[in-house]
């Protein structure tokens, strides 16, 4: 059996940044560490985080009073920043950079009074923040549209001047179709660059170089990590049998008698030391080969602020 492997797989620049900056903030402060939300989604991040003291949390309510709050990758609302400061708490915002870059563009919008419309899945944090930095509603407002039957019901007042924004881990193909439909509808429209993450598009360009040459494709990742489900999403498009992976257990109930050729790709939460358990599980039940495929390097750094190794001599 032969064992494909995608390039690139597994973390991200951002995903980096936001579990180094929890374990910074661990070793200067100590524990107990509150995170609004998971600081990202895979379940074996989250859990060796937790054995180290760090509490998630889903309400600022649940955050003692001046206790040490970080925001997780996906951001977070203005409301939640305005909650966290009146409740005088120690704040850390490890926003992914890229995720920053489109809550500028509609707090920019927002400012201006013009509208946008956000194309993203209503449940995923990220857009929840994403849908918090429009505070201004007098010319309009912001619009998410998750499917595209929602694209024909969106009215808009100026369509010449709306922003277009959208979450930065779907597919590169589904928000391709989303604006077609919006410049059909909206002739006007201006589409401005997609906003996808570097690390979203190499996985699902490297995804489907791996689709091609196998017959099963696992893809290691929770069950919540967005990015991990659209790379499982694109692998059925070519009609190849693919499932998300969270540990072996889950590869224990699939039948891999008869198959010659696995690929093995990761999202951008699920760290190395899961993926390279799996593929020793897979080396150890087979006599395995294990093929690493070419792909995009990936050398983006996102640095963590200067002001976060500097501990003030009294807190709060």
């Amino acid at each position: 059996m032969n064992i494909f492997l995608a390039n690139p797989r597994g973390f991200c620049a951002g995903v980096n940044r936001a579990i180094n900056i929890v374990n910074l903030i661990l070793k200067i402060y100590g524990q107990p560490i509150y995170v609004y939300h998971e600081i990202v989604h895979n379940s074996h991040v989250l859990n060796v985080l937790r054995k180290k003291g760090v509490v998630f949390v889903e309400n600022i309510e649940n955050v003692p009073k001046r206790s040490i709050l970080i925001f997780s990758a996906h951001g977070v609302s203005k409301n939640v920043q305005n909650q966290a400061k009146k409740r005088n708490l120690k704040i850390f915002d490890a926003t992914c950079p890229l995720v920053k870059k489109v809550h500028k563009k509609v707090c920019k919008a927002s400012d201006q009074g013009i509208e946008v419309i956000l194309i993203g899945n209503s449940y995923h944090p990220e857009i929840k923040g994403t849908i918090g930095q429009y505070i201004n509603n007098k010319n309009g407002g912001i619009y998410l549209i998750e499917s595209f039957q929602d694209v024909l019901k969106i009215k808009i007042n100026n369509p010449s001047r709306v922003v277009i924004a959208n979450q930065t881990t779907l597919s590169t193909e589904e928000v391709y179709l989303f604006k077609k439909i919006l410049i059909k509808k909206f002739p006007k429209i201006n589409i401005s660059r997609s906003d996808i993450c570097y690390a979203t598009t190499n996985r699902q360009i490297a995804v489907q170089k791996l689709a091609e040459k196998t017959e099963i494709v696992f893809v290691i990742g929770s069950k919540n990590s967005s990015n991990s489900n659209r790379l499982v999403e694109i692998v059925k498009k070519y009609e190849k049998k693919s499932y998300l992976i969270d540990s072996i257990s889950d590869i224990k109930k699939i039948c891999l008698n008869n198959i010659k050729n696995i690929g093995i790709t990761a999202g951008a939460s699920t760290p190395d030391v899961i993926i390279n358990q799996i593929i020793k599980y897979l080396c150890e039940i087979k006599n395995t080969s294990v093929i690493e495929l070419s792909g995009i390097k990936e050398n983006f750094i996102f640095k963590i602020p200067k002001s976060f190794y500097r501990k003030p001599s009294v807190l709060l």
